[in-house]
């Protein structure tokens, strides 16, 4: 058995069930009129970082699931200050690629007082964060998962139920890294999600036997209310709203563990990258806040990359919806922010006036 499986990290976790809604749902009014006429604040999701304990053996854990590590970096002094918000902060980094998606892994060598993912953490605690790996053939990835002793969140896959018309036959199953994040696998019938994933071309480089781990769909965040947050994510930073359903029942259970789970998800996406998802639960209420004192040195410190028209303009929108800029680094045009519920998003683009 190995150390993944044992990590009580891993069995303590339990996550929120959340699906990629690109299957042409069905849309309220509200989310299908346009907010304003202006060009998207956003322009692209460039890809998520996370927090890790141990940069190698997170890299080795993501690379068995076809990322494609590039070369190591250091960061340190007035550039990883200002990026990060604390001081005389030190990290190595590593750029993973899957497909055409990025996923950063970030250790932090100074300060080295993060703390963990909390072993009791739900997936209705404000803090929860995933990324959904889309996958070819989910009973060979689910197959391959096990082989490799990897911790479940879930039981086993789920298939969502014919009456959620807009993600009826898609396939989930959720798990977890060595340092308690938990990840999703994703599999989409053929008239729903992204084209590209019905694709050869899609891993055209890998072997067919290999050709499971295909890139990332959408991550997905945990909020305390919808219409909140897409004061932000739609109306401040021109995200559209490609989706929307309300998702409950056995399935929803068994995939993340939480006895009579109801949410409202609605999926968010920008001209390029993954999609956002907000997770609302209607059911069980009562999820946890962020830790007020959250820093980005946290384990449980997820990161949303984005590509801004003006990055001053998204600690602007922040502040007015709620959230708060925490850093700026002026010489590279990167803005640090957190949303209303505590989300980071790291905003790269010029800095305007």
């Amino acid at each position: 058995m190995s150390a993944y499986h044992q990590h009580p990290a891993l069995r303590g976790a339990i996550a929120a069930f959340a699906i990629s809604l690109l299957s042409s749902p069905r849309l309220s009014a509200e989310s299908q009129a346009p907010t304003n006429t202006s060009p998207a604040l956003v322009t692209a999701v460039e890809g998520v970082e996370v927090v890790v304990s141990d940069l190698s053996r997170s890299r080795s854990f993501y690379e068995s699931l076809g990322f494609i590590s590039g070369a190591e970096e250091e960061l340190s002094g007035t550039s990883a200050t200002q990026r990060t918000g604390l001081a005389r902060a030190q990290v190595r980094r590593v750029q993973l690629t899957l497909g055409k998606e990025q996923l950063t892994l970030v250790q932090y060598l100074s300060p080295t007082d993060g703390r963990p993912v909390p072993l009791d953490s739900k997936g209705n605690d404000l803090w929860f964060q995933h990324v959904a790996i889309v996958v070819s053939d989910m009973d060979r990835a689910f197959a391959w998962l096990r082989s490799q002793h990897v911790a479940y969140v879930s039981s086993e896959p789920q298939t969502l139920p014919r009456w959620n018309h807009a993600a009826a036959g898609i396939q989930a199953f959720y798990f977890a890294d060595p340092d308690g994040h938990t990840l999703e696998l994703i599999h989409f019938p053929k008239q729903k999600g992204d084209p590209r994933w019905h694709t050869r071309t899609t891993c055209a480089r890998a072997p067919a036997e290999m050709c499971l781990f295909l890139g990332i769909d959408h991550t997905a965040i945990t909020v305390s209310d919808t219409e909140q947050s897409l004061a932000l994510y739609r109306t401040r930073l021109g995200m559209l709203v490609t989706g929307e359903s309300e998702n409950y029942g056995p399935e929803q259970e068994h995939l993340n563990g939480v006895f009579g789970a109801r949410l409202h998800i609605t999926t968010l996406r920008a001209s390029h990258g993954p999609g956002i998802e907000l997770l609302q639960y209607l059911a069980p209420r009562g999820g946890r806040p962020m830790p007020h004192d959250a820093r980005a040195n946290d384990l449980f410190q997820w990161q949303v990359v984005v590509r801004a028209s003006e990055s001053r303009l998204v600690a602007e929108a922040a502040e007015a919806t709620g959230g708060r800029a925490i850093s700026r680094a002026p010489e590279t045009g990167a803005v640090f922010v957190r949303d209303r519920d505590g989300h980071a998003l790291l905003a790269r683009g010029r800095t305007g006036n």
